[in-house]
């Protein structure tokens, strides 16, 4: 079966060097240096990865890991890597050009915004204008919900925000990442009520997954749930390894693994 990663990063240099995921570092017992482009095609293509989405990290330091890091990247592996822009949040206009820059000129799949860097939940205003553009555009945007792994606050990654957005923006489709532990069965409702809202499960093995999701999962919320790893903090092979105890029928981990993904990403 195919298999596209929903949220992945190449790590710079300024992205492993945040004091903020040395959390990460002492869950995972990685200690992360310089990360070359090689190593992480050879993991994907290990794990069994067919396509992996790619993400720029803008916060009110800069980009950790700018648009044209990931251009790099996708330019010397298309087959295997297609990029997620982001942008700063405090220039709107600014923002906005990038985004369309990124997605009309280098066919970038949609917009990735990391609330908890910002500490600004996702209803604040200076995300609206980029929100619209994602709508002129035809490409989702991607969110964090729940928990927030590095050690910063966890409140703007609450799914009850996504509410707010998605009646704002029927048109907009929202993927929401790290499924949105402890508030998932929020984040199962909301992917319920609106017909825009996803969840992906990228920084969580299948075996942690909650019961609650795997049963939406398995049920009337086969469309709405994709997979990721949020490398490199999970390897694809550590997540694809423990798929079968989901127990998903063929059709229910074909939609999971990629179908879902290429009909919301375009791709």
């Amino acid at each position: 079966m195919q298999v596209i990663d929903v949220w992945a990063q190449h790590p710079t240099a300024r992205f492993l060097a945040e004091p903020f995921f040395d959390s990460l570092k002492k869950w995972t017992r990685q200690d992360f240096a310089a990360v070359p482009v090689e190593l992480t095609r050879q993991l994907m293509q290990a794990g069994g990865v067919d396509k992996a989405l790619i993400t720029a990290w803008y916060g009110p330091q800069g980009a950790l890991i700018s648009n044209e890091d990931v251009l790099s990247v996708v330019q010397q592996y298309p087959e295997q890597f297609s990029g997620l822009a982001s942008a700063d949040l405090r220039d709107p206009v600014a923002a906005v050009r990038e985004l369309r820059h990124y997605v009309t000129e280098h066919g970038f799949k949609g917009l990735r915004i990391v609330q908890w860097l910002w500490e600004l939940p996702c209803t604040h205003p200076l995300y609206y204008p980029l929100y619209a553009a994602c709508v002129e555009l035809d490409v989702p945007v991607c969110l964090q919900v729940g928990l927030t792994g590095p050690l910063r606050s966890s409140e703007s990654g609450r799914p009850l925000h996504i509410e707010r957005i998605a009646l704002d923006f029927p048109e907009l489709k929202i993927v929401c990442g790290h499924i949105g532990y402890p508030w998932h069965a929020e984040m199962i409702a909301f992917a319920t009520k609106f017909p825009n809202v996803y969840i992906d499960t990228s920084a969580y093995k299948p075996k942690r997954y909650p019961a609650e999701l795997v049963a939406y999962m398995q049920a009337h919320g086969k469309h709405k749930v994709m997979f990721g790893t949020n490398y490199p903090m999970l390897t694809p092979e550590a997540c694809l390894s423990e798929l079968d105890a989901l127990q998903l029928n063929d059709e229910t981990r074909a939609l999971f693994l990629a179908g879902n993904a290429q009909r919301v990403f375009k791709l």
